[in-house]
């Protein structure tokens, strides 16, 4: 390891028991889940008090930590229970609670104590004031704002020691940390409670308006109707700027995401940060292939967000799209025979035989086969196609796989449909 460099907690989200599984099993050092109560993600598998106990008995026989998501503004009423709530997060062994209103924190402060509190990036903190400010309140982390800069961050660095949880992958809110109220109006769903609708990827007609005549429909004379949508944020190029500036957890965005997301994302990160701490030529070595992979899951166009500048009008979702995934998830590995060279898989999409398949897991591990000899798990059964999500089948491998390993199908979708001048083209994967 390089000297004097500090390891960053890879942080994934976990928005079901079998993703928080999945996530510490492909390298995350921490997930950060929801409850039934407090969050932001409404619609995300959140966890019961059940799930909560056995996901900390996974993740600390494994060393890693839970983390629960608590960051929603409360109104008046919305705090009643909060003391009892958080006590129970304490009792269960939860690692930290994630908040961002000052009404929460006290509670949890109070009512809660030995249980850490981490400021969540709802709270905006963009300089250093701001976090030692939080650090006298008694946190011990804060998420810092999606829109500070790497110049900012290594300056805040340098001014105080209280620990930093930045983003690196995932969604960008078109608001302001978050903060945004488009959802209220528009569909009567508080974004700041746990409600957010998305207003803002929806797509919008634009108006023509000259002074004193009536508005006319520019519709058909732009490519697509006007939408607000950002493209996503990755900084897997840019992870020796995260670690030499002193970050200590790196956060991917994504509690509503896929196993194939989680599992491919935290894998990701886990092989980037032990490259370069290795050194900065072993991570040199494995950035293509690290950018590579995470295309196979990207769901939207990717940016560095506001690290290096302001976003432009490229870092929006404007027209047909210039890249997408070539890979679609299509199982899981439950077991393998190695006298016969069996895969038993669970397939969560359709597969077929022939299909050209890639089985990926946890310590950037891949093998690419065909699918030979495809039939039923329960009755041995040959097939041509298996259309049922869930079903046990069997394959044949040149090639030894492992339990708990993904299967993605290649030639899925188009890629590229942008050359570099901008002219569309349409290339089938």
């Amino acid at each position: 390891m390089q000297k004097n460099l500090k390891r960053p907690e890879v942080l994934a989200p976990a928005g079901t028991l079998e993703k928080l599984k999945v996530a510490i099993d492909y390298g995350a050092d921490a997930v950060y889940i929801g409850g039934q109560a407090y969050g932001l993600r409404s619609r995300a598998g959140n966890f019961s008090f059940e799930e909560m106990a056995e996901g900390v008995a996974y993740a600390k026989e494994r060393g890693a930590k839970v983390y629960v998501a608590a960051n929603m503004v409360t109104h008046e009423g919305n705090e009643k229970g909060a003391g009892e709530w958080f006590r129970t997060l304490r009792d269960l062994g939860i690692a930290a609670v994630i908040v961002s209103d000052p009404t929460l924190i006290a509670i949890c402060a109070e009512e809660a104590p030995g249980l850490p509190i981490h400021l969540s990036t709802q709270s905006s903190a963009t300089n250093y004031e701001t976090l030692e400010f939080w650090k006298k309140q008694g946190l011990e982390r804060v998420v810092l704002a999606r829109e500070v800069s790497m110049e900012e961050l290594a300056e805040i660095r340098k001014h105080t020691d209280i620990e930093i949880e930045a983003f690196v992958h995932g969604a960008m809110c078109i608001s302001y940390s978050g903060r945004c109220v488009l959802s209220n109006y528009m569909s009567l769903r508080d974004a700041n409670r746990g409600g957010c609708s998305q207003s803002c990827r929806w797509k919008y007609d634009l108006f023509d308006m000259p002074f004193g005549t009536e508005r006319r429909s520019v519709e058909g004379k732009i490519p697509e109707e006007f939408s607000m949508s950002a493209v996503d944020m990755s900084m897997i190029e840019h992870i020796p700027d995260m670690v030499e500036n002193g970050v200590d957890s790196l956060k991917i965005e994504g509690r509503m995401k896929s196993i194939h997301y989680v599992s491919t994302v935290a894998n990701v990160y886990k092989a980037a940060v032990d490259a370069y701490l290795e050194s900065p030529e072993a991570f040199e070595a494995i950035k293509d292939d690290l950018v590579d992979e995470l295309w196979k899951v990207a769901q939207r166009e990717l940016d560095t967000g506001f690290y290096y500048g302001v976003p432009t009008e490229d870092s929006q979702l404007f027209g047909a799209r210039r890249k997408i995934p070539e890979f679609k998830f299509v199982g899981e590995v439950v077991a393998f025979d190695e006298s016969t060279m069996t895969a038993t898989i669970r397939q969560r999409n359709v597969i077929k035989e022939g299909d050209i398949i890639e089985f990926y897991g946890p310590g950037f591990r891949h093998v690419e086969a065909s699918v030979e000899n495809l039939r039923l798990a329960e009755t041995g059964e040959k097939i041509d196609r298996a259309p049922k999500p869930m079903e046990l089948l069997l394959i044949d491998l040149p090639s030894k796989v492992e339990p708990g390993d993904m299967i993605r199908k290649s030639g899925a979708g188009l890629i590229n449909l942008y050359d570099k001048s901008g002219v569309a083209k349409t290339v089938r994967a």
